[in-house]
């Protein structure tokens, strides 16, 4: 064989050889997950993370109402990362096993399996509010029912990393917070924890798209209702206002909106300081709350909603008003990335001992 060609075909051997490596690293480190309530638009989102997730490969896509359709006819931009998954029962049986299990489901339903799943599989990351409020009193006041799971609330870890990553490493179940209260959260909680603003008073108004009210029809989320209109809703009475406190440290005035868009929050925020403080002060206390944070960008003007979207980043910004006192913090998020299924993908790499970024967008779509 003449020697060029005798090194060619080394070098093609040395290849295989590398790529059969490659290819156990990844089988050892791939983990089985599962996603119920895979049907809506958290979901949805949280097999789109999946699908570009170097470890995280969907094994069940459970939804009660579709089970046996095909995950790419019922959702088309799936389609190409999931050609022949059907959805299956949302049967705790199916996962038995799994590494990891995501729940995706409404308010009350992740508590009812959520006994089960602690002892079947490794990890359960939950989004819904089951398991978010430490006290279940607070859960029966404002979303109407007993706690039916009380004592695995002290088991939970709540899953803001950026507010507190300590106890993620290895945790077996967390809860991941609400859409609200994370740009809440990550906007107010710096000035309250260093004592920069009075824990009383403050008022948070926020708006989201539409796809924050879920994936079911109803009179309220029809185009012709939503469409060029901007409306303000449970005045006084929406239920994140008790877990925003509880993230915040503070007790909170919160009046949601519906805005005319699929995708997006933006929550302004007021807060009385409790000492001299100027717009550069407050926006210097930002960027040191975030530093080195990937998913909380600090800005100098106000953020947009359209700057985040597809994204698992949290833009913010403040301002001191000199004329009345007050100070003003913005967040901008993607209700569905950081909001709900990025944040989520971000606790279960902390938690299964992945780098906190793996998978994750920083950039955003645009236009």
């Amino acid at each position: 064989m003449p020697a060029g060609l005798d090194a060619a075909v080394s070098g093609l051997r040395q290849l295989e050889r590398y790529a059969s490596v490659c290819a156990g690293v990844y089988n050892h480190l791939a983990m089985k997950v599962g996603i119920v309530g895979a049907s809506g638009y958290a979901g949805g989102e949280l097999l789109r993370l999946c699908a570009a997730h170097p470890v995280f490969q969907v094994a069940v896509a459970a939804a009660g109402g579709h089970a046996g359709e095909r995950v790419a006819a019922h959702t088309p931009s799936l389609a190409a990362a999931y050609p022949s998954l059907a959805y299956e029962e949302s049967d705790p049986a199916v996962l038995d096993g799994l590494d990891l299990v995501f729940l995706a489901l409404p308010h009350g339903a992740s508590q009812q399996i959520v006994p089960t799943l602690a002892a079947s599989v490794g990890t359960v990351v939950d989004l819904s509010a089951d398991f978010r409020l430490r006290d279940p009193e607070q859960f029966a006041a404002w979303y109407g029912a007993e706690h039916t799971a009380p004592g695995l609330l002290a088991s939970f870890v709540y899953g803001l990393p950026e507010l507190d990553r300590s106890l993620l490493p290895g945790a077996a179940l967390v809860a991941a917070p609400g859409c609200y209260p994370t740009a809440a959260a990550l906007a107010l909680a710096p000035f309250v924890r260093a004592g920069a603003v009075e824990a009383t008073g403050i008022i948070v108004d926020a708006a989201s798209g539409v796809s924050g009210a879920g994936r079911a029809a109803t009179d309220r989320l029809h185009f012709g209702t939503v469409d060029e209109d901007f409306v303000a809703y449970g005045l006084g009475t929406h239920r994140h206002t008790p877990e925003m406190e509880q993230a915040i440290g503070a007790s909170v005035l919160f009046t949601p909106h519906l805005a005319p868009m699929s995708r997006g929050i933006l929550a302004t925020c007021y807060a009385r300081p409790s000492g001299r403080l100027t717009t550069a002060a407050a926006l210097a206390l930002l960027r040191e709350a975030y530093a080195g944070e990937p998913f909380a960008v600090v800005i100098d003007e106000p953020p947009s909603t359209k700057a985040t979207a597809g994204s698992n980043c949290a833009y913010l910004t403040a301002r001191v008003d000199e004329r009345t006192g007050w100070l003003l913090v913005l967040c901008a998020l993607d209700n569905l990335v950081k909001g709900a299924a990025g944040q989520a993908v971000q606790c279960a790499n902390l938690a299964t001992g992945l780098d906190e970024p793996t998978g994750l967008p920083l950039a955003g779509l645009f236009p």
